[in-house]
């Protein structure tokens, strides 16, 4: 062993595996970073002198007296107001051509904050997607994560939230994005013109998978400079998270550590909670809100991420394609925002909660109206009317591309209702009633 100016090297690796190198040092902390043979590298085990580095680039091709170059330090990012409008890879290195932000440095993956200096959350996040904000209101600090198949444009909604949702700071923590997805976010936030609030961090499918476990890390450090520092409300959008946890799983897999359910590491629980436990409210105003994305492999919710992800989390968002209308919907039977009494008919108009319940109501009975159909029953004229509303309300406010304010869709609401129903079927209170209802 050497040493150069704060620098430890070391020249004799012990044991290689697929993705693992270790070697015997003195004096190395947990998640350093170190140089193998010019690839990055990090501390993930140390039993006695024996440390394990994972290798970012995969181990192929690193000779047992490949020189280990430690840092002295675990990842970090320069934060500063000028992070705003720039795209980074999961290092925190620009890859938009701009040049490096000057800032000062901060350790990532620390701590979660202490739940004492944590508000209950009681600020509306309005996204203009009527799915969310008239059925899953989302809260200022809360943690939900969509539920989509990967054949699903949650890239799109992702990105459809960036632009509408009210928030000082949106950041993307994009995991395996493709190439096309990648350009796609970019163009949107250009285009927009929105760049001055948007911060991204990408790791495509070029780059290495395991690159992906700083990814989270690295928005969420981002996200807490300016909402602890700048007092600011952040979105969090993170995409994929199922691809985040397959990189967990790659790591623990070459460690020879013996997996658990779906062959994911025994810590997945941790791990994403983590990461999701970063959402909080703080009583000075600054807030971090966390909306993920998690793909289901064939629709499986039991699958160990999402069913990992649904206890950590306040709720789900389900899309789906709705066959009637051939549109994706935001399937209000099982979404869930369990924040969203906290603001509705309280930050929102009086009579929210009840047309809320009211609608979901009567798209249960066009649902069953729609299997009497499918098994070759009669139709009453109830049925036939719950139908015909089941699929406008769909179509007007359930799919993904409706854009309107929650006012609207209350009003909306209220048109279906006086359209296909009548004041007894409806059933909402009459001083509700007396004020809203559209019909004669």
């Amino acid at each position: 062993m050497e040493t150069k100016a704060f620098q430890k090297i070391y020249t004799k690796i012990i044991q290689i595996t697929k993705a693992t190198c270790s070697l015997r040092a003195s004096g190395i902390g947990y998640e350093e970073l170190a140089m193998i043979n010019g690839r990055l590298a990090q501390v993930v085990k140390i039993i006695g002198e024996v440390v394990t580095l994972q290798v970012f680039g995969g181990t192929e091709g690193i000779p047992t007296n490949a020189e280990v170059v430690f840092m002295g330090k675990p990842p970090v990012i320069k934060v500063s107001d000028d992070l705003a409008g720039r795209f980074f890879n999961a290092f925190g290195y620009p890859i938009d051509g701009g040049p490096e932000v000057d800032g000062e440095e901060r350790e990532i993956g620390g701590p979660s904050v202490n739940p004492v200096r944590r508000k209950q959350p009681s600020e509306l996040i309005a996204t203009g997607i009527a799915g969310i904000d008239l059925n899953n209101t989302i809260v200022t600090g809360q943690k939900i994560p969509f539920f989509a198949d990967p054949d699903q444009p949650f890239n799109q909604v992702m990105a459809m939230v960036a632009m509408r949702a009210k928030a000082d700071k949106i950041i993307l923590g994009g995991m395996g994005l493709t190439n096309d997805d990648y350009l796609f976010y970019k163009s949107v936030f250009e285009n927009a013109g929105a760049l001055d609030r948007i911060i991204c961090f990408v790791n495509t499918t070029e780059n290495p998978p395991i690159e992906r476990l700083l990814v989270p890390d690295m928005a969420l450090t981002a996200a807490e400079y300016f909402a602890v520092d700048k007092k600011q409300s952040v979105l969090v959008l993170l995409t994929d998270m199922t691809l985040y946890a397959d990189a967990l799983s790659i790591v623990s897999n070459r460690m020879d550590q013996i997996p658990s359910k779906d062959s994911m590491p025994g810590s997945l629980y941790s791990d994403l909670a983590k990461i999701y436990e970063k959402a909080v409210q703080f009583p000075d105003g600054g807030s971090i809100t966390i909306i993920a994305v998690t793909t289901l492999s064939g629709g499986d919710i039991t699958h160990a991420i999402p069913d990992n992800t649904g206890y950590i989390t306040e709720g789900q968002l389900f899309l789906r394609k709705d066959s009637d209308i051939g549109k994706v919907i935001i399937d209000p039977f099982r979404s869930l925002s369990r924040l969203k009494q906290l603001v509705i008919g309280q930050k929102t108009r009086k009579d929210h909660p009840q047309v809320m319940n009211t609608a979901i109501r009567l798209y249960a009975d066009a649902a069953q109206a729609k299997t009497k159909l499918e098994n070759g029953f009669d139709l009453t004229d109830y049925d036939e009317r719950t139908l015909k509303f089941g699929k406008e309300y769909s179509d007007k406010l359930l799919a993904i591309d409706v854009n309107i304010d929650i006012d609207t869709m209350l009003d909306t609401a209220w048109n279906l209702f006086s359209k296909y129903f009548s004041k007894a079927e409806v059933a909402i209170r009459s001083e509700f009633m007396d004020q809203y209802w559209k019909g004669e």
